[in-house]
């Protein structure tokens, strides 16, 4: 199941924002071993304090075992303020067309349901849950920071990334940044790929998101 956090209902989802967070510090903080900002056993940044809309994936017994969260592009994003070097020259976005994606964290155990090529069908949920928030806010694109490994991962799910710059070095890792595309199509083939019968975000949240 994917929850759609809107800043008016921060309060009503409060212990699940406090999940997120922990599950992030998993990820991000033990997992990974990035150079996150934390308090605790929490991840949060200057960006969570933006007032963004998350995207929580949430299993059957409640527990929270995915996230991501979204910025609109005319404000403060990770890629124009701290990320710049992976433009390459080129602008940032700056449009109401485009929002930003950015700490998507996906934390499930090794025998979780798999969709197509091997990807956690957690995954797809949450990629389809992001294309259907697009849709309903009328995007043309989501633009993200990522490691060239989710990169990998987003071709195989059928959600290529259309890189702005060639990737660099951040930290330990690799990055590279890009858009990804927001059309029917595209979700029509993420909801194939992870054996999705119905829509990640029910409609109520849907209609919430315009």
């Amino acid at each position: 199941m994917i929850q759609l956090i809107t800043p008016p209902s921060y309060g009503e989802f409060s212990s699940t924002l406090v999940e997120m967070y922990r599950m992030r510090h998993r990820v991000f903080k033990l997992r990974m071993a990035w150079d996150v900002q934390t308090s605790g056993d929490m991840e949060m940044d200057d960006f969570d304090a933006l007032h963004p809309i998350y995207l929580t994936q949430v299993s059957e017994s409640g527990l929270v075992q995915g996230s991501v969260r979204l910025l609109p592009s005319l404000g403060p994003i990770m890629l124009r303020d701290t990320f710049s070097v992976l433009l390459d020259g080129h602008a940032a976005p700056s449009t109401p067309l485009v929002w930003e994606s950015s700490r998507f964290a996906i934390d499930v155990a090794s025998d979780a349901p798999k969709g197509d090529r091997g990807i956690t069908r957690a995954a797809y949920e949450l990629f389809a849950g992001m294309v259907e928030f697009g849709l309903s806010r009328k995007l043309t694109d989501i633009v993200t920071v990522t490691d060239v490994r989710m990169e990998r991962i987003l071709r195989r799910a059928g959600w290529p990334l259309r890189r702005i710059g060639n990737p660099a070095p951040i930290g330990n890792t690799v990055a590279v940044a890009g858009y990804l595309a927001i059309s029917s199509e595209v979700l029509a083939n993420l909801r194939k790929a992870g054996g999705l019968s119905t829509p990640a975000l029910w409609t109520p949240v849907i209609f919430a998101a315009a």
